[in-house]
């Protein structure tokens, strides 16, 4: 499937085949695409939860208000970021780079972050949502329906999958083979309302 048929047939699923599973070949294509995601600084601060335990998806489900897809979706991955990924080892995220660039970028990512959580806060999120926007269209290329989901309690779901203090959950994903199409599309707004040349009007 070509990159722009997958833009057009990309929906939000909400309901799976629940008997059907993903090879473990087909989640190591799918997540090998999913870190070619760009990140500021090739800090590659996304961390993804996949989720395979029925008993912690039980859990998960009862934290989503109970959306079925949470547990019949053949694959929950839940996109979190490490906050502090900046400044552990940044040395290795340009370890194969000239060592001129190195020399150049190392220290920029220390000073463009340090002190700066909000800034720190706000490129995990970038990150997620880029991220999540690669994984949902590889799996479509792959023939999988997907529904990136918000709605769930973040603050038990951190729990349950034991986050570390310093990460953020940005969303997560559900991936399957959907029993039934997604709804209509709810309405696009007009090109002339969304894109703006140069400037906003006065």
């Amino acid at each position: 499937m070509d990159t722009l048929t997958a833009i057009h047939e990309r929906r939000s699923v909400k309901h799976y085949d629940p008997n059907h599973q993903m090879s473990e070949a087909e989640i190591q294509t799918l997540m090998e695409h999913v870190i070619l995601s760009p990140t500021s600084f090739n800090i590659q601060n996304w961390r993804f939860v996949i989720v395979d335990n029925p008993e912690l998806r039980q859990k998960i489900r009862a934290a989503s208000w109970n959306q079925a897809q949470v547990t019949e979706a053949s694959l929950l991955v839940l996109l979190c970021a490490d906050l502090n990924a900046w400044n552990r080892q940044p040395e290795r995220y340009w370890k194969t780079a000239p060592e001129a660039i190195q020399k150049q970028l190392v220290p920029m990512i220390i000073q463009f972050y340090e002190g700066r959580e909000s800034v720190q806060r706000d490129e995990a999120m970038r990150s997620c949502g880029i991220a999540a926007q690669t994984l949902m269209l590889t799996a479509k290329a792959m023939g999988y329906d997907t529904c990136p989901m918000i709605g769930f309690d973040p603050q038990v779901v951190a729990e349950l999958i034991q986050l570390p203090e310093d990460h953020a959950i940005g969303m997560m994903i559900t991936v399957g083979k959907a029993l039934q199409p997604a709804r209509d599309r709810g309405g696009q707004l007009p090109l002339s309302e969304v894109v703006i040349r140069n400037q906003f009007s006065a």
